[in-house]
């Protein structure tokens, strides 16, 4: 059990609150590490100052992101004001390679910083120390630090005496954060050859220098595989070893038990019970196999193909946000779209509903349109035609409540150009007392079959993450005669308007869309492949996977969950060019990790979850050169 961190008055150890940027500045000849500084004043003389090894949880006040990110102290220094106030200048190292480390990397001066800490198990500075006293004229300890792990590092050093460690340094270009080192012997090794001895770790920090050094400590900080080499390399020898490890966090404090790692000892928190170990405690996971990138002059195929119908790039422009593609002309290259789905259109045209219909909340938005349109008729006499001069695929998204609008529907559609019809089935089913037809397997099957029946467009249909389980609904949609699934629709919420003390939308339920609907997205279109894997190969059908993708990262992991190609909605509102982004990243992203064709990167995780058994560490990391590459 914890003991609770608190002074002989019941008062917090730690600080939280709000501190100001003194200092922020981008570190010479890094196009990504940065410097932040500033100064924490204490409310009381009990709470603690940060030792070396030790974090704080930072994040811009004016953040978008939820949760602080932990930064290891590169430096500290308290002082006492002439208010008697306690003081303590902090120095933080970051390297930017998110939101919040992006956010945090851009602020401007006086900007105010949201700061807890310090918090973490921090360097063992006291053996450290008596080993520095026992061995005056040698040097016994060994401190590595690699990329960004040289700032936690680093700290250690500046609190140790002068010239009683060596210190092995190692960058990918250029070298940072070493000012404060006063080493008996600093070996800097870059990738690129611009500092120091060029390549890795290994070159420097070889099994034959230990040895001749004799060390009896080492002390590192830096990327995974440099972390293992070192931990087989002291085990190896004999050699007491301690590294700092770095995981994603919530609270730092302990108390959600969400930054647990292995060890011998069990799963151990690495905010409370790091993020210092002990090396021969921690049991590393086994890489993912790396594969070779392409060729400097090979392009990645980005074609997809859905129901037989090509697709230049698996980007698709979602129903409901792009109308009907001419709206987004004027400011983006439509063009650009694999894709295009039409706003829904029904049978018979539809006014939409009444009131208020959009609504900004957290992680999106929730709106209640009503399937406003025209109507198929003059959807297929004045916009179907503008649409299939753009030039992307085009899919006609096809909503209805009864089971003749449906097929009545289909029938006009069969005889157009339009290259798919996607199905909707999250529609109310006037005859089933409101319930969506894709709520139930039979439902679905009903509605799906009587459509197939009346034409030959390939149909793709779409299903509703309000269903409670949307595997079997899937497998009745294909045996009904789909040719593919696309999911998820909208899920329903509620909002309130506390002035009125009412709903804010007339209908009550709206339907919630955004960045914060992707976990459930991606985890509906897991299962569904993953359900529809166990059909016989003829039987399968693509999925095409919606839902909260906003960047190449959302639409890479819906492609490796199983999605043949994604749908991309509310994203298009705040960057219309989000498609030609996507593809750049997705296309760049191939590249490197050596896909020929998104089928090869389709559903991998799917096998990958079966293949992480852990195996003998050593035998995972024999060709670390290889590896760190």
């Amino acid at each position: 059990m914890d003991i609770a961190e608190i002074d002989e008055n019941g008062k917090g150890l730690q600080f939280y609150g709000k501190t100001k940027v003194e200092r922020l500045e981008r570190i010479e000849g890094q196009p990504n590490v940065y410097l932040l500084q500033t100064t924490i004043e204490c409310e009381r003389a009990s709470q603690l100052s940060p030792k070396a090894g030790q974090f704080y949880l930072i994040r811009s006040a004016k953040s978008a992101v939820h949760y602080n990110r932990p930064v290891s102290v590169y430096h500290s220094e308290e002082w006492t004001s002439n208010e008697g106030k306690k003081k303590i200048l902090v120095q933080f190292m970051i390297l930017e390679k998110g939101r919040g480390t992006g956010e945090l990397c851009h602020m401007t001066l006086w900007d105010d910083i949201s700061v807890i800490g310090p918090l973490g198990k921090a360097w063992p500075l006291d053996e450290c120390r008596k080993i520095a006293e026992e061995n005056p004229d040698k040097a016994k300890i060994c401190i590595v630090g690699g990329g960004i792990g040289v700032a936690p590092v680093a700290n250690l050093a500046h609190n140790l005496p002068d010239a009683s460690y060596d210190f092995y340094a190692a960058f990918k270009s250029g070298s940072y954060g070493l000012e404060r080192v006063h080493a008996n012997s600093l070996q800097i090794t870059t990738d690129d050859g611009s500092c120091g001895l060029k390549g890795m770790l290994p070159c420097a920090l070889t099994k034959e220098a230990v040895l001749k050094a004799g060390y009896k400590l080492i002390l590192a900080c830096g990327p995974t595989p440099a972390l293992v080499y070192i931990k087989n390399l002291a085990a190896e020898l004999g050699i007491k070893c301690y590294i700092s490890m770095e995981h994603r966090m919530l609270c730092g404090l302990g108390a959600c038990l969400g930054c647990t790692i292995e060890t011998t000892n069990g799963l151990k928190r690495c905010c409370k019970d790091g993020p210092v170990f002990e090396a021969d405690k921690i049991i590393f996971e086994a890489p993912s196999p790396r594969r070779k990138a392409l060729n400097q002059d090979e392009e990645p195929d980005l074609s997809v193909n859905i129901a037989g119908v090509h697709f230049k790039n698996p980007t698709i422009a979602s129903g409901g946000t792009f109308a009907f593609g001419q709206n987004f002309r004027g400011v983006s290259d439509v063009a650009a779209w694999g894709g295009i789905v039409s706003k829904g259109v029904t049978l018979e045209a539809r006014e939409g509903n009444h009131g208020e219909r959009s609504l900004e909340v957290a992680g999106g938005n929730m709106n209640s349109i009503g399937l406003q349109n025209p109507g198929i008729p003059y959807y297929i006499e004045h916009l179907l035609p503008k649409m299939t001069g753009l030039g992307p695929v085009v899919i006609t998204n096809l909503a209805g409540s009864d089971i003749e609008s449906y097929v009545e529907g289909a029938k006009l559609l069969d005889k157009t150009d339009c290259d798919m019809i996607e199905l909707n089935i999250s529609c109310p089913n006037i005859k089933a007392a409101g319930l969506a037809w894709g709520m139930s397997a039979d439902t679905a099957y009903y509605c799906v079959s009587a459509v197939r029946a009346v034409t030959k467009k390939p149909l793709m249909v779409k299903l509703s993450p309000n269903a409670a389980d949307n595997r079997p609904i899937a497998i009745a949609c294909i045996k009904a005669g789909a040719n593919a699934i696309s999911l998820i629709n909208m899920i329903h919420g509620v909002a309130i308007d506390i002035e009125k003390g009412k709903p804010f939308f007339n209908n009550v339920h709206a339907g919630y869309s955004g960045p914060g609907l992707k976990p459930l997205a991606l985890r509906i279109v897991y299962d569904v492949v993953q359900e529809i894997n166990k059909l016989p190969p003829e039987q399968r059908v693509p999925v095409i996977g919606i839902g909260g993708i906003c960047t190449w990262q959302d639409a890479v992991e819906f492609i490796m969950a199983g999605a043949s190609a994604v749908e991309i909605g509310q994203a298009k509102f705040t960057n219309p060019n989000v498609a030609i982004d996507i593809q750049n990243g997705i296309r760049c992203f191939m590249k490197s990790h050596g896909y020929h064709t998104i089928s090869e990167m389709c559903g991998i995780a799917q096998v990958a979850r079966h293949n992480s058994a852990h195996t003998d560490e050593k035998g995972r990391f024999a060709d670390l050169k290889a590896m760190m590459k």
